[in-house]
């Protein structure tokens, strides 16, 4: 997710990339908020998305893949990635709204790129305006290119039926955690070959985001939900929002669709929450078809974009809730 318009600088400042340190957080998260404020037309710019978080979560998810720009010694744009094994995605890509057409968006996309290369990242992804013909134009510079729409859904919080077969990771042992971990990567490498998601699950937990949700079925993990929750997360106020989850590829693929739902759903209960936020790709439209059955709506719409110009698990068949943002 990006908030930058980057056509040839018509100016070239001294800009320096170099990796974001913590005491750059509080101006970066100023800078995040007020880019996209500003993009979005907002009055006072300050007030997009007031209430959340996506600097300290991504920074603290793994410092050494965290980036900063600064021209004379001021901080004027941030970027953050994230390995999720052989998949890979960054954001948010903010800059300060008085340094955009200047270059600072290159400088640091072409730094985040190396980030990638050293990591051997096989699929590289980003979530993006679509609407935007100047971030679809940038990012294709660095071999992205946009396919599905990715939907970023809501709904809200029902009481719903007892939902049995399902534990959270805050519950589970350190022993019965690295389990998990190691169950977790078998089923993400059944959906794409190599991808682990582990760092965003050691994130939420080290942090208190929110929880993991395991889904159990005769006792094999067929089903994982990585939930934040509530203020000064990636959620906001009164949300849980569901940054990653999947079930097992096989013949009971949508039950266990279902019943995941269902759980996100008492857990939600559970935390005294009023909605849920998720995105689909639309590419995977047996699950956003669920998702429209389970109650959820589009809240607002963006494209994702691919490197190299495949699908990965963008495509029908797969049942995973992701958004790039």
């Amino acid at each position: 997710m990006s908030s930058i318009e980057e056509p040839l600088p018509t100016t070239s400042p001294n800009i320096i990339t170099r990796p974001l340190n913590e005491k750059d957080l509080t101006e970066a998260k100023r800078i995040f908020h007020v880019a996209f404020g500003t993009f979005l037309g907002l009055a006072d710019q300050t007030e997009f998305w007031p209430d959340r978080d996506y600097i300290r979560t991504r920074y603290f998810a793994d410092p050494s893949a965290a980036l900063g720009a600064e021209v004379d010694g001021e901080l004027v744009g941030s970027n953050f990635a994230a390995n999720w094994g052989s998949v890979g995605f960054f954001g948010p890509l903010t800059i300060r709204p008085d340094y955009w057409d200047r270059g600072v968006g290159k400088r640091l996309l072409k730094r985040t790129m190396e980030i990638f290369e050293n990591w051997g990242t096989e699929h590289i992804g980003l979530f993006t305006f679509a609407q935007s013909a100047k971030h679809v134009g940038l990012y294709q510079k660095f071999g992205f290119w946009p396919r599905y729409l990715t939907a970023v859904m809501s709904a809200e919080v029902r009481p719903s039926a007892k939902v049995q077969g399902w534990t959270q990771y805050s519950q589970l042992s350190e022993d019965d955690r690295a389990e998990c971990l190691r169950a977790a990567r078998d089923l993400t490498n059944a959906i794409y070959d190599g991808m682990d998601i582990e760092s965003e699950i050691r994130a939420v937990a080290d942090q208190g985001l929110g929880d993991i949700l395991l889904l159990w079925d005769d006792s094999r993990l067929s089903g994982v939900a990585v939930c934040h929750c509530g203020g000064n997360t990636e959620a906001g106020n009164d949300t849980a929002y569901i940054k990653f989850a999947a079930v097992r590829p096989g013949p009971k693929v949508a039950e266990l669709f279902d019943r995941l739902l269902d759980a996100c759903q008492s857990f939600a209960v559970s935390r005294r929450l009023k909605r849920i936020e998720a995105g689909v790709n639309l590419a995977r439209h047996e699950a956003y078809q669920q998702m429209l059955a389970h109650g959820f709506h589009t809240a607002l719409q963006g494209v994702t974009m691919h490197k190299p110009n495949e699908p990965g698990y963008s495509r029908p068949g797969m049942y995973v809730i992701d958004d790039w943002r």
